[in-house]
């Protein structure tokens, strides 16, 4: 195991800050700023917020895996952003800032992931090695 180091500790309030201003924002935009005219403005915000609910727990208990897997959900937020500056000029600033929130966000939880890992000995195994192991164990 490596040693512990305290970054995980120090970049934990940013991990949630991040996390949870993310949530708000787009709770806030679909459900207030911009809710859709032609849809039920509740039911598309709960459509908005349900896969960032997903990592929720695993993100309060600071588990390092929740972090790593949680990134997959914010893609789906970012490339919303990105579609969002790019299409429309009238949503363009609501978009700019799901965008600032969705990066720092994913920032924060690679390296509190990549952090924490480190302290509690998780890592990944080199290429090489996976392959030794593989060959001593079937023989080849």
């Amino acid at each position: 195991m490596e040693n512990a180091s305290p970054h995980s500790g120090t970049l934990r309030p940013a991990v949630l800050l991040s996390y949870f201003a993310l949530i708000a924002w787009v709770g806030l935009w679909h459900g207030w700023l911009s809710p859709h005219a032609h849809v039920t403005p509740w039911a598309v915000t709960l459509g908005w917020l349900i896969p960032l609910m997903l990592p929720l727990k695993g993100i309060i208990q600071g588990n390092a895996y929740t972090h790593a897997w949680a990134n997959f959900v914010l893609m789906f937020y970012f490339l919303h952003a990105l579609t969002i500056v790019w299409v429309d000029e009238g949503e363009r600033w609501l978009a700019l800032v799901e965008l600032l929130l969705t990066s720092v966000a994913f920032l924060c939880n690679i390296y509190y992931a990549r952090w924490k890992g480190r302290e509690q000995g998780l890592k990944l195994k080199k290429l090489s090695q996976v392959e030794k192991e593989e060959r001593e164990r079937f023989g080849n």
